[in-house]
């Protein structure tokens, strides 16, 4: 009786996993969650970015300072007809040229557009509008236009006004418009080169003429910021599995 009784908590004792490996096998646990998640992240980002966005290269410098040529930037799909004043859209009209264009909206159906005001601003429905985004030379002396423009249509300026082949040289045309059904996207952010990344605001240079308005900004900054968080989680989990590996290694040794 008393060999088995005092046999029974040895046994009880050999069975039970010891404290370390206990820990070892949550790590592993908690480490491939952390991976898990890290991926979901970094490509759900990613994939969502290729879906909700497309990606556009600029062929000139007629959207200076705010774009530049050779910068690559993310435009995201909308309806023509969804587009406000202030927006920079990409577009293509064949009844100009063949090649995709970047603009910015000045003027939608209905609206009036005047050049220029004593200094040297446009004027949409009589208001005067200041651009902070202008090229510095944007407020030279300008050809005089003054354009009503027809429902369903758009008219585009570029920022670099001394510089930018847009709606003032197609006046002949449809009084310089381009149909809304034209547009491809609306501009969102540059992603290409490294040193020119970052979003574009909407611009509240219209705002006191009411809608429509330049867009809000879509998702593209919360769906790049989950992929960078999904690299680093797997780069931090992975890091830390290589250190805690090497750490009971040179224990195992001693």
């Amino acid at each position: 009786m008393s060999s088995v009784a005092a046999g029974a908590p040895g046994t009880t004792a050999a069975r039970k996993p010891a404290p370390r490996s206990a820990r070892r096998r949550l790590g592993a646990v908690l480490q491939g969650v952390a991976l898990a998640l890290g991926l979901v992240l970094m490509i759900g980002g990613t994939a969502l970015i290729g879906v909700t966005y497309h990606f556009f290269k600029v062929p000139t410098g007629s959207m200076r300072p705010g774009i530049d040529p050779g910068d690559t930037l993310a435009g995201r799909p909308v309806s023509g007809s969804a587009v406000g004043r202030g927006d920079v859209v990409v577009f293509q009209d064949t009844a100009w040229e063949q090649d995709t264009l970047v603009k910015r909206v000045v003027g939608v159906g209905g609206d009036t557009v005047v050049c220029c005001d004593a200094q040297q601003r446009i004027t949409v429905n009589g208001t005067p509008i200041d651009e902070p985004y202008l090229a510095p030379a944007g407020l030279a002396p300008q050809i005089p236009f003054n354009v009503t423009v027809p429902a369903g249509r758009l008219f585009v300026l570029g920022d670099n006004r001394t510089g930018s082949q847009d709606s003032r040289v197609h006046l002949g045309l449809a009084s310089g418009t381009v149909p809304d059904s034209a547009v491809q996207a609306r501009v969102e952010a540059t992603v290409w080169p490294p040193s020119r990344i970052g979003m574009h605001a909407p611009t509240t240079a219209f705002a006191a003429l009411g809608r429509p308005t330049a867009g809000r900004s879509g998702p593209l900054e919360t769906e790049f910021w989950a992929a960078v968080a999904g690299a680093a989680l797997i780069l931090l989990t992975s890091l830390i599995g290589s250190v805690a590996g090497l750490a009971r290694r040179i224990a195992g040794r001693r």
